[in-house]
């Protein structure tokens, strides 16, 4: 009878277990990160380890995925929408904040909706002054495959006239080869006055095949020609546009004035994430050779660098998917003269985890510290440019993104 009783209890438990384990099985797993934080009105105070008692304030919100930022000479900014519309803060670098343009500025080509297409980059051409010549880059849509959101793209380069409601007489003067699916572009005025571009390639081989713009830095003149001493003009099978290769997914270009190198911020897979100092015709490794990890685990390859690589400037591990990025060089925060800054939109892979990164170089670029910012504000920070008032500014990429300027207290 003992014996009986036994099993029985035995066999209720393993059912209550075999139930119990069958029903976890089919609950999906706890989402990862914390949950959406909405900016309140600010501003907020913060402390920082070079220039203290720092504030953020709100200057604008309303904007749909920011992406990219320019300052108008009169203080007004322009900020692109990712894949859609640009728009026009007005009054930005104002003290008493700025007033998002409920009118998107007309004249930008019209994309159908897919993922990673339309607008991506906007740039004043060095003499805006005068020209009024804002260059933007886009992603054209070309043939769609049996998935949409993967449909073909080109990466394009465009400018036109400003007349502070819309672009007028504008022009394509550069367009890539046809790719499968799309990634995000930068553009840079180089101080030797040509046109950086940046693309990406972050699957497949395309950072290594010299036959397609994808997953390289371009230079065009200001007109979108090639310019004669590019590094591979006149080798066969090689577009002329590229100025170097083996890049993954850049999403962030700037100019050290002091020295006229050409940076980019570069995604790694799962860690990894690189700034590049950009030598013409050098190969950045991707995608056999990279500091970061797949998304299922394993390395990319047996060793981050091999012969004829370029190594990294700065390198982050775990990732923190990084965007825009600038060189601090005005007089409002004088600890920070000279700094890096570079957006970040999550860390570790851990969504709502974004900020700014803060890199102190000595004037041979070789990195002596660095220091992250703004995590409290749980925003995906996407791009950060430095203002014609000396202070600096950042978009949130968010459904109701912000503009925000950092200012001393």
């Amino acid at each position: 009878m003992e014996r009986r009783r036994r099993a029985s209890w035995l066999w209720v438990v393993s059912s209550a277990l075999a139930l119990t384990c069958a029903a976890s099985a089919q609950q999906p797993p706890p989402p990862i990160g914390i949950a959406p934080v909405t900016l309140s009105a600010g501003p907020y105070t913060f402390d920082t380890a070079e220039q203290h008692r720092v504030r953020v304030v709100i200057v604008a919100r309303g904007l749909a995925h920011p992406f990219s930022l320019a300052f108008l000479p009169n203080g007004d900014a322009l900020v692109t929408e990712r894949g859609a519309r640009l728009r026009i803060v007005r009054s930005a670098t104002g003290a008493g904040g700025g007033q998002l343009d409920p009118e998107p500025v007309a004249g930008v080509p019209a994309t159908p909706a897919f993922r990673g297409g339309g607008l991506q980059e906007v740039a004043l051409h060095p003499k805006f002054a005068t020209n009024r010549l804002v260059y933007f880059t886009y992603n054209k849509a070309g043939a769609v495959g049996q998935n949409p959101n993967q449909r073909q793209s080109a990466v394009t380069l465009a400018r036109g006239r400003f007349d502070g409601k819309a672009l007028t007489s504008v022009e394509e003067l550069f367009t890539g080869d046809w790719s499968n699916g799309a990634s995000g572009s930068r553009l840079a005025f180089g101080a030797d006055g040509l046109v950086y571009i940046t693309t990406g390639a972050p699957f497949g081989e395309q950072a290594q095949d010299m036959n397609t713009v994808y997953g390289k830095v371009l230079r065009l003149r200001e007109d979108g020609s090639v310019p004669a001493d590019n590094p591979f003009v006149g080798k066969a099978g090689t577009r002329p546009e590229v100025f170097s290769l083996g890049h993954r997914d850049q999403l962030g270009l700037t100019i050290h004035a002091a020295t006229g190198t050409v940076l980019t911020a570069e995604h790694g897979p799962n860690g990894g994430d690189e700034i590049n100092a950009i030598v013409p015709g050098r190969n950045y490794g991707w995608p056999k050779f990279s500091f970061g990890r797949s998304y299922e685990g394993p390395r990319i390859g047996d060793s981050p660098l091999g012969p004829g690589i370029e190594a990294p400037l700065v390198i982050w591990i775990p990732s923190i998917a990084p965007t825009g990025l600038t060189f601090y060089t005005g007089d409002r925060f004088p600890s920070w003269k000279g700094n890096l800054f570079v957006g970040s939109a999550r860390r570790g892979e851990v969504p709502r985890t974004g900020g700014l990164e803060r890199v102190v170089f000595n004037d041979k670029l070789e990195e002596l510290r660095r220091e992250t910012l703004l995590t409290e504000l749980h925003q995906r920070i996407r791009d950060v440019r430095q203002g014609p008032d000396g202070l600096l500014y950042v978009v949130t990429d968010e459904d109701d993104g912000a503009l925000l300027r950092i200012e001393p207290q």
